[in-house]
Formats: structure tokens, sequence, C-alpha cells
């Protein structure tokens, strides 16, 4: 491999990484203040996508407009399904398994009433004219949309940062996730804070899905099922519950991804097997992920 494949096939693993740590980081928040998998996680990312989309196609919004409609109207769908699928059970007492099979269910119902409303087709995303445009750096050839989602991730990350630890609402966040029935009983209003929870994790699904459609403009109600897995799999990887381990996780994958496939490209048809192996491997040596802390489930 030539030194100029190597840059454009680094530059390339530089964006997939910081895809996967951006949405990533939504699955893991979620775990952390729930113990919960949010399986519809990858469906709220198309979510987003298609909400862009047809801002600017039927609304006829300017593409940042729209793109912020989106993320806010995520947020929106994110947090009425926690208040329809998960709250009533969690206020039951639910076992975790019916959690579970509820945002299994959550997530095939996204998916069949996309197909049902949108249709199987593939829709062709907009990309604003400057990120399409390419940027040369000696004999690599970068598109510019490449620069712009690890500086979003960057400042994502240290926004939730900000968040969690120098707000009342973060230290609230944090003491649900150390211990549920006590924070109830410190009087921390428990069905805002994991509404807000789902509102941050749905938002950044949103942007991870715009920025996903924009690198592969080519749209439909289940592209957001392989991404999503993928995903989890990297929250898996860097210790789920763990917002620093999500964003580690994340460039692994995406770096195995491209650099994998660009030293040994007779693998290419296997690239999507590359995470299912990673995370055999992680869970096999650290159950619980690279950052990750070993959690005592209470009874």
């Amino acid at each position: 491999m030539s030194l100029t494949h190597f840059f454009q096939h680094f530059t390339n693993a530089i964006y997939l990484g910081s895809l996967y740590a951006l949405i990533a980081i939504g699955y893991t928040m979620v775990y952390g203040i729930l113990r919960l998998i949010n399986f519809a996680h990858g469906e709220l990312l198309i979510v987003g996508a298609f909400i862009a989309y047809y801002g600017i196609l039927i609304f006829h919004l300017p593409w940042w407009l729209s793109f912020l409609v989106a993320i806010a109207l995520g947020a929106f769908v994110g947090v009425s399904l926690e208040r329809i699928a998960y709250r009533p059970l969690r206020q039951r007492d639910a076992p975790r398994i019916s959690l579970l099979v509820s945002a299994i269910g959550a997530s095939f119902f996204l998916q069949n009433i996309g197909l049902v409303i949108i249709g199987g087709r593939h829709k062709a995303f907009y990309r604003p004219p400057f990120f399409a445009q390419t940027t040369q750096l000696g004999e690599v050839s970068v598109m510019n949309f490449l620069f712009v989602i690890p500086l979003v991730t960057l400042l994502i990350l240290g926004g939730v940062f900000f968040l969690v630890y120098r707000t009342r609402t973060g230290m609230a966040m944090r003491a649900l996730a150390k211990d549920y029935p006590t924070a109830r009983l410190m009087g921390i209003n428990i069905n805002r804070i994991i509404a807000y929870t789902f509102a941050l994790g749905s938002g950044l699904a949103a942007i991870g899905g715009i920025m996903y459609a924009m690198r592969y403009p080519a749209i439909h109600p289940l592209a957001g099922v392989l991404p999503g897995i993928k995903c989890f799999i990297a929250a898996v990887v860097g210790g789920i519950g763990n917002v620093p381990g999500a964003v580690i996780g994340g460039f692994i994958l995406g770096f195995l991804e491209i650099m994998g496939i660009a030293f040994f490209p007779h693998l290419a048809g296997y690239r999507d097997a590359i995470a299912f192996i990673v995370l055999l491997l992680i869970l096999s040596f650290k159950p619980t992920g690279l950052m990750g802390e070993q959690v005592v489930e209470k009874v």
C-alpha cells in the first residue's frame, strides 16, 4: 500500500470512528441511567435523517434549519418513545426483561411504520454543496464533510461532559446512575431526568443520522439497523455506560473496519463481520468493556 492510499484510508477511518462514537454516546447515556439497551436507537437515527430530508423536500426549509428541526423533533420522538414504551413498565417495577422486549418491539414498530408510510425505496438525501466539495491535501483528496464530523463529535463530547459534571441536571443523572432508589428518596424527579436523558440521546442519534445520510446519501426506513447495531457494539467495546469508553470504542471499530479492509482487501466482503468479531473478543477477555466497571444488579 502506498503512503497516499494509507492516508486516504486513514481520513476515512477518522470519519467513520467519529460517527460511531457520536451515536454510541447516545446509547451509553441511556444505559448509564436506566441500565436499559434502547434497541430503537438505530431507528431514531434514521428518523432524524428522514425529518431533515422532508423538511428540505416538502417544506423547502434551508438545509441548516431543516437539520436543526430534525434534531429537535428527533429528541421529541425519543422522549415520546420513553413515555409510551418504557415508563409504564418502569413505574410498575416490571422485570428488566420486559423493558428489553419493549425496546425490541419499539425498534420493529418504527421500522415497519416507516416502511408503510415512506416505502422501501431509497431516497436521495440532500448534501450541501460545500460539504460535497473536496479539499486536496497533497495527493490525498478529502471531502469537506469529513472535516466536520470529527469536530462535531469533539464539541458534543465536551458538551456532554459539561452537562454531566458541571450542572445540577448532570448531578442528578449521576446520582440516578449510581443508586436509583436512593436518588428517588433524595427528591430527584426521576421521570424528568430520564426524559432529559432520552431527549439528549435521541438528539445525538438524529445528528448521527444526518451525518450518516450525508456520507451515504441513499436513505430508507431500514438504513439505521446496521449502524445502530455497530454503535451498540462500539458502546459495549468501550464499556457501556461510560461516555469516554463509547468514544474510544467508536474509534476502535471505525479504524478496524477501514484499515482492516485497506490492508486485507480480499476480506472486503466480511467488513460488517469485523464489528461482531471485535465484540466476541472483548466480551471473552474483558466482559465489562475497555473502560467499564462491574455493576452489581440490585434485586
